[in-house]
């Protein structure tokens, strides 16, 4: 019998808050963390919508580290993390160092330090970049910096999977603990807001003007965003034994890759219906056992067409019966974090059995799918499955239980 995994803690930073408390709180409410850009000028484009996480300080999280030597999204995965470590209630300095690893995914690494290299070079002033440039801007540096300030010398990994980056290092994690490499993990993902981001979005038509609409028949786009989401995994007899608040068990996962174009899904859904197949044949459950999929839900007119085509042959009849909501409506698309975030709705999910909605609804693209519309609901969760569909066909659906002693 493989050993089996819990998730003992989470930590959020998101646009409509930080702290598990407060973002779950925020999205059971249905508010919205979509508004304005602040961070750069928006004037040039057509379009002036983002998803930020405002008033963030990372003094308070970055303790080892100096927090202005960072990265942005290094300073919002150490947030994360310490969030999640102190909600698992697990002091660092108690973990054996060699024993505790972090798995992290994203999509961008450090794209703010990639502008400042640009701005210097287009300005002629290139002596204002400093040899720190190279410890900064590669993705891997953020699972690391998370690593070096809690002091972990477990395994390392960074994955940098697009959209489903994640729930790829919330995978991995799984099997990291299985394997008995570690005996704790925190994983995750983490992205920060960007021109690079936004403008790659933008001249693809791909953001919407007004508001992100999942699933709905007049939806116009996605709106990009940012933050940092963070699990403690460890295993279930190790985290019964401390006496642990277990949310769920993470009971397994499935992984595809389209191999079919760089943008664009298959047009089928082939890939994110096998990845949900796998998840199922993972845990050992039938399609009908599934209490809620959290949707990867982006409001683009392919992306919603073609996860409800992959849900409908995954779940036949039962898809009617499953409710599935996309949190993006409210967050936006925090491009790596989005799956790990959504990992930890999942969790929430199955320990409270409610559901989030998806906001901005009105016409649904389905008449007889239960797209959770407008408002949470109370619903029992006993298997929650959490999809992702990412840029380069890379897909990946985990699966969370409730946990059973």
């Amino acid at each position: 019998m493989e050993l089996r995994i819990a998730v003992t803690g989470i930590g959020l930073v998101t646009p409509v808050g930080a702290g598990r408390d407060g973002v779950w709180k925020a999205l059971l409410a249905g508010r919205s963390g979509i508004g304005p850009v602040e961070s750069f000028d928006t004037s040039r484009f057509n379009v002036h919508l983002g998803a930020e996480v405002r008033n963030f300080h990372a003094e308070p999280w970055v303790r080892r580290l100096a927090a202005k030597a960072l990265g942005r999204a290094s300073q919002l995965a150490i947030a994360a993390a310490r969030m999640a470590l102190e909600d698992a209630g697990v002091d660092p300095e108690d973990v054996a160092p060699e024993r505790a690893g972090v798995a992290m995914g994203t999509t961008s690494g450090e794209p703010l330090e990639v502008e400042r290299f640009d701005d210097c070079f287009l300005a002629g002033e290139m002596e204002k970049i400093g040899t720190e440039f190279i410890s900064l801007y590669p993705c891997h540096m953020i699972a690391a910096h998370v690593a070096r300030e809690l002091g972990f010398a477990g395994p390392n990994t960074m994955i940098p999977t697009a959209c489903a980056a994640g729930n790829y290092a919330i995978a991995h994690a799984m099997d990291v603990l299985r394997s008995g490499r570690a005996e704790l993990m925190l994983a995750g993902g983490a992205d920060a807001f960007s021109r690079i981001t936004y403008t790659g979005f933008s001249r693809l038509g791909a953001i919407a003007p007004e508001r992100c609409q999942p699933f709905d028949r007049n939806r116009k786009g996605m709106i990009p965003g940012e933050g940092a989401a963070v699990l403690v995994l460890e295993p279930f007899p190790r985290a019964v034994a401390r006496g642990a608040r277990i949310y769920a068990e993470l009971a397994g996962y499935g992984l595809s890759c389209d191999a079919h174009h760089m943008t664009a899904a298959h047009p089928e859904g082939d890939g994110a219906a096998r990845a949900m197949l796998r998840a199922l044949a993972d845990v050992g459950a039938s399609p009908n056992e599934v209490s809620y999929i959290s949707a990867h839900g982006t409001g683009t007119p392919t992306n919603d067409r073609l996860e409800i085509a992959a849900v409908r042959r995954v779940f036949g009849e039962g898809a009617r019966r499953t409710p599935m909501s996309s949190i993006k409506s409210m967050i936006g698309h925090t491009m790596g974090a989005a799956s790990a975030i959504e990992a930890a709705v999942c969790s929430l999910a199955v320990a409270e059995d409610r559901i989030p909605p998806t906001m901005n609804l009105e016409e649904p693209e389905e008449e007889d799918l239960d797209f959770v519309p407008n408002m949470a609901r109370e619903h029992r969760v006993v298997l929650a499955m959490n999809n992702a569909y990412a840029f380069g066909g890379n897909n990946a659906s985990v699966i969370f239980r409730k946990a059973e002693a």
